[in-house]
């Protein structure tokens, strides 16, 4: 097969329908300046979204921890099982299903916050959730990926970046953190500064998508069979995610934040591991594959957001009116369906 006719003229490598292009200074300084501004905006948005953070609740979660047991095992139980499942259906070469274990095996991603207030989530849960994921990561990720991909790849070969974990919990933690002190002091300031902030989390969302498209728009072409896991693979994420949930007898809105953290992967953790751990020869096979997810998870996010307002729209505009509102919402005596309750024994 002709290289010329799938990767363009400019491409260092190519391997069939697989290329990646060298990265030019003023790209990489775009990329600098950009994830710079893009890191900066994203503490902002997570300061606002710890506004709507109550204090009391956001503990409660951490003491009687079945919504975040829940979702741990969404996190590290269903993704990398989901990866790997997918990887060996396609039959994909060892490389690639190596990126797609990564990626499983990622924690949430800040995303799924944004999200989960405009589905009428539960903050307190989603922000436990991803604050938990990435810190469990630290040894999660190295058990998993040594669990999963030793039949693809030698023991060590798999680079962990624990400084960028620690990186992505501090940009998480101290906004959140300062937030919800904002929250407790000023609870009419906190609202007005999550309102701005929901909507400035849906614009930089959409400007994380196009950015990337265009730092990497010559690294689009790749082996179809990662584009179809891809599209699959969050997909996936969201539908186990809430159906678990809702087995473990969590309401409605907690079925979302859950759904939304277990599909919403840390894909520039996933980026950074790739690059680490590969070289540019392996990486036509694979580089890709994160921005692919990112793509799709984005996508779909956005569709599940789309029907929940179209759905919200037609059962009325207010709480009042809404059935499966958080204030509304009937919850049964079930010690299932108490707060947090799951692993206390039903009364009778």
């Amino acid at each position: 097969m002709n290289n010329s006719t799938s990767c363009l003229a400019s491409a260092t490598t190519c391997d069939g329908a697989s290329c990646v292009l060298p990265e030019s200074n003023a790209n990489y300084i775009l990329s600098v300046v950009l994830s710079t501004v893009l890191t900066i905006l994203l503490a902002l948005v997570m300061f606002s979204m710890g506004c709507n953070v109550e204090f009391k609740k956001f503990i409660g979660h951490l003491k009687r921890p079945w919504g975040v047991f829940i979702g741990f095992l969404c996190q590290f139980g269903i993704m990398p099982l989901t990866g790997f499942v997918l990887s060996v259906a396609f039959n994909i070469l060892p490389i690639q299903a190596v990126v797609v274990l990564i990626i499983g095996c990622c924690p949430g991603g800040t995303s799924s916050n944004i999200l989960a207030y405009w589905v009428d989530g539960d903050m307190d849960l989603s922000v436990s959730m991803t604050t938990c994921s990435t810190l469990l990561a630290l040894g999660m990720m190295p058990l998993c990926l040594f669990i999963y991909t030793k039949m693809w790849a030698d023991a060590g070969t798999i680079v962990i970046p624990y400084d960028s974990i620690g990186i992505s919990l501090v940009a998480l933690v101290v906004p959140v953190s300062v937030g919800m002190y904002v929250n407790h002091k000023w609870p009419q300031k906190a609202k007005i500064i999550l309102k701005i902030g929901s909507i400035t989390g849906i614009i930089l969302i959409v400007l994380i998508a196009v950015v990337g498209g265009i730092l990497y728009q010559g690294s689009w072409a790749i082996n179809p069979k990662l584009w179809i896991i891809g599209t699959i693979f969050p997909l996936a994420g969201y539908s186990l995610g809430f159906l678990l949930a809702r087995i473990a007898g969590q309401p409605w809105h907690r079925c979302r934040t859950v759904a939304l953290e277990t599909g919403m992967q840390n894909t520039q953790l996933c980026s950074t591991i790739v690059q680490l751990s590969f070289t540019p020869e392996q990486l036509t096979h694979m580089f890709t594959f994160p921005l692919i997810y990112s793509v799709f998870q984005l996508v779909f996010g956005a569709l599940f957001l789309g029907c929940y307002m179209a759905y919200k729209k037609c059962y009325g505009k207010n709480k009042e009116n809404f059935p499966e509102s958080k204030d509304s919402e009937p919850v049964p005596e079930s010690s299932l369906y108490k707060m947090n309750g799951g692993f206390q024994p039903e009364e009778k």
